[in-house]
């Protein structure tokens, strides 16, 4: 029910780094342009210089490569160590990527104190994944004491960019009476924004909620999703 989020490995980094010459940037471009076309031996070709330069977008994205073996054999422990070069750099989408390698165990031990030390440097970069994975792991003691208003506090911020599995299981929490008060309009908000944004098991939890509701509260719950969508996730509940 409360499941992690899965790394960041299907859409490559676009946003160039700062300190990109001209010239760089265009190598990178360059990289990204063959790398969507499918050509990932060109993408390593102009990635792998600039990557040893230092490059924090590069070096995340070879580790995408790496990971997914697109034009390198597949190697956790490559993957690994790119992103970690680019996370020392603050690159959150690596930073993220870091943390769920590291709760799973892929190319490094499994170490739940490690995978929430690198979720939260992403998650106070507003990454919206991590934000989403640390609800998950204080929703359920993984790695930190079990805190359910810290759950709710990072499902919301996660939520809040709208990230549909945070909606999701701010709508469990709500109907479960954990880490707020046990509240059926707040859950039928969150489920159905969460339905409405892509969530396939929403849309069942929302009818199984309305099911204990009168006609006048699901009619206020629907009310509040309009209203908390049409404002960008600002007015979400009474």
């Amino acid at each position: 029910m409360f499941t992690l989020g899965t790394p960041s490995r299907l859409a490559l980094a676009t946003v160039l780094a700062l300190a990109f010459t001209p010239l760089a940037a265009q190598d990178f471009q360059k990289g990204l342009a063959a790398a969507q076309a499918g050509d990932f031996a060109t993408a390593l070709q102009e990635w792998t210089p600039l990557a040893d330069q230092g490059n924090a977008s590069a070096q995340y994205n070879l580790g995408i490569m790496y990971g997914q073996g697109q034009g390198v054999p597949q190697d956790d422990a490559e993957a690994i160590r790119w992103y970690r070069l680019a996370a020392d750099q603050g690159d959150a989408s690596a930073q993220y990527n870091l943390g769920v390698m590291y709760g799973q165990g892929q190319g490094v031990p499994q170490d739940d104190a490690e995978a929430i030390r690198w979720y939260r440097l992403a998650a106070d970069q507003g990454n919206a994944s991590a934000q989403y994975n640390l609800g998950v792991m204080y929703r359920r003691g993984d790695g930190v004491p079990q805190d359910y208003a810290e759950a709710i506090r990072w499902y919301r911020l996660a939520a809040d960019q709208g990230n549909a599995s945070a909606q999701y299981n701010l709508g469990i929490m709500y109907g479960q009476g954990q880490g707020v008060l046990q509240d059926n309009v707040m859950a039928h908000m969150w489920y159905n924004i969460a339905s409405a944004n892509g969530n396939d098991k929403s849309g069942e939890w929302r009818d199984e909620r309305a099911g204990l509701m009168t006609p006048a509260d699901i009619s206020k719950a629907q009310a509040m999703a309009r209203e908390c969508m049409s404002s960008g996730y600002t007015k979400c509940g009474y």
